[in-house]
């Protein structure tokens, strides 16, 4: 079957191409040339004034895994809040913050969205976390595995293995957990919890392995470069949400010594402690030092004024922020020898002098990075806010006007404490396009996505222009998930099974021999047990497994 969509205004940076009218032509799931001679179009739709992009891409969202059902468990006020009914087409489900797996598909369909990433997979977990993910229909996923404070690499560190050991385990663990990337959370600082350690900066050792964040940091960026993984070291760094962490960010930066690296939700990463609150913007600095090296990527993390829940790994800070739960109900809990998890409700509100800052820091960082394809638009899904604020949060971008007036509303003295106002920049649609689609695509390694060129998977989002961005994003005309018409008018109209993104680095299939010794030991789960096949992966139904080619492969 031959589609054509015929006259939009393509924003497709991955070929240059910034709002020229052109036609796309879509046959069995792929973007393809026009054909030549005489052809029939089997379907045609006519897409004069509107706007065409790539389906866009959540590089940082938390959609699978032990703490979203966790937050589930906490909060059936949510649930309440916010329920949707069956139809003929889509399935019932419920949540704001934290949506069913259903409901989380649907959503970010109805916004143009047909890929997102699990930026904190559990080694350990990461079966269950997958088998939830399938749940949710028309997204392509993926996730990053979490390594950093896991036992059994502090014990290579602390035994002093050279880098190829380090490189083969973290191999190994890629394969085992079916993931595309490696992300790392408050670096050392989960174990060091677990050894009563209640912080642990930057050079600061864990008090039962004698290493250090930096350690980490640095031997695990070298062992992603090493072994070829597209995407970057993935790093939540230490003292998340602490005023004054704006020099730690700063020092990761430098002593990662030029390797590549993403820092994520960088607006919780981007404190000071300036004025008489011992609580400022350090978005500035930061945006200066992503501005001069070019080595490092960043994506936001923006704070939206209302409830939401924080789900992370890094239960070292969320056992700290637990006195700020609303309602007032939390979970902090130990996982295994791998990492924790910490749920803590949140109500982020515009007269609270520190939230309506935290807000003011996330923009001031988004404006102030001069390079679109080094910064991504994320709110940590659910940490900053739900992934259904994004159309907000891009008029917030697009339009000055609307930020000013939105600025002139929140906390007095956060007003004060911000340059927003005299910032002038507006982000435009190529940006856009960039920030959401081409640019998270080529950071996480995804060659057939992100772009409209023949060849490509047809992923498309159509929408009609408007003055208000945020009506305008909120509510596409048409989105193609592979060539098939999933949503018209911002309702789902079918579904389909995404694909779940890969890679496949190899490793010496000696490390196994420590590793089940190790398993045999101290885990109550066998080595056979932790890795996943790629048959259990599309043993359902739901979707297929995409193997992505390293950077050294063709």
């Amino acid at each position: 079957m031959l589609i054509k969509l015929t006259g939009g205004a393509v924003y497709d940076p991955a070929s240059g191409v910034d709002g020229k009218q052109q036609d796309i032509y879509i046959e069995d799931g792929h973007i393809v040339s026009k054909p030549s001679g005489d052809f029939q179009v089997d379907k045609e739709y006519d897409l004069n004034g509107k706007i065409v992009m790539s389906g866009a891409i959540d590089m940082h969202t938390h959609i699978g895994g032990g703490k979203g059902n966790i937050a589930r468990i906490l909060l059936p006020e949510d649930h309440r809040q916010d329920t949707v009914k069956r139809t003929p087409i889509t399935r019932s489900g419920c949540g704001h913050a934290m949506p069913s797996t259903f409901v989380t598909g649907y959503r970010y369909a109805e916004m143009g969205y047909t890929a997102g990433f699990e930026p904190a997979l559990l080694p350990i977990n990461a079966r269950q976390a997958h088998m939830e993910m399938a749940d949710i229909p028309i997204l392509d996923k993926g996730g990053y595995v979490m390594l950093g404070s896991d036992d059994y690499l502090l014990r290579l560190l602390t035994a002093k293995k050279d880098q190829k050991a380090i490189n083969d385990y973290v191999a190994w663990t890629i394969q085992s957990a079916k993931a595309i990337g490696i992300k790392v959370v408050n670096p050392g600082g989960i174990n060091a919890f677990k050894f009563n350690q209640r912080k642990l900066d930057l050079d600061e050792q864990n008090s039962h392995y004698g290493v250090t964040p930096r350690d980490i940091l640095r031997v695990l960026a070298t062992a992603v470069k090493e072994i070829g993984i597209s995407h970057p070291l993935h790093v939540h760094g230490c003292n998340l949400g602490v005023p004054g962490n704006m020099q730690t960010t700063l020092d990761t930066i430098q002593g990662i010594g030029g390797l590549p690296m993403h820092l994520t939700h960088i607006q919780f990463h981007s404190y000071g402690t300036e004025g008489d609150f011992k609580f400022s913007s350090g978005a500035a600095q930061i945006a200066e030092a992503v501005n001069k090296n070019k080595n490092i990527t960043i994506d936001v993390g923006q704070i939206l004024f209302g409830q939401t829940v924080t789900a992370s790994g890094d239960s070292m800070r969320q056992h700290a922020n637990h006195k700020h739960a609303s309602p007032n109900k939390w979970v902090t809990m130990d996982i295994e020898c791998d990492a924790g998890c910490g749920i803590v409700p949140f109500k982020y509100k515009d007269q609270n002098f520190v939230n309506a800052l935290q807000w003011a820091i996330g923009l001031e960082t988004f404006l102030l990075v001069d390079d679109p394809w080094r910064i991504f638009l994320t709110t940590d899904h659910p940490n900053g806010a739900p992934f259904t604020c994004y159309p907000h949060l891009i008029r917030l971008l697009m339009d000055r006007s609307f930020r000013n007036d939105v600025l002139s509303t929140i906390h007095p003295e956060a007003q004060k404490m911000t340059t927003l106002a005299s910032i002038e920049r507006e982000y435009t649609l190529q940006e856009i396009a960039i920030m959401t689609r081409t640019g998270a695509a080529k950071l996480i390694g995804l060659k057939d996505r992100g772009g409209l060129s023949s060849g490509n998977w047809a992923d498309i989002t159509v929408y009609t222009d408007n003055a208000d961005r945020q009506l305008m994003f909120e509510k596409p005309d048409y989105v193609f998930k592979d060539g098939q018409l999933v949503v018209v008018d911002g309702k789902v109209v079918s579904t389909k099974w995404g694909t779940t993104h890969t890679v496949k680095p190899d490793f010496d299939a000696s490390v196994e021999k420590d590793l089940k010794d190790y398993f045999d030991r101290y885990l109550t789960m066998k080595l056979g047990n932790f890795k996943i096949s790629d048959d259990e992966m599309t043993e359902d139904g739901r979707g297929s497994l995409t193997v992505h080619p390293l950077r050294n492969q063709s």
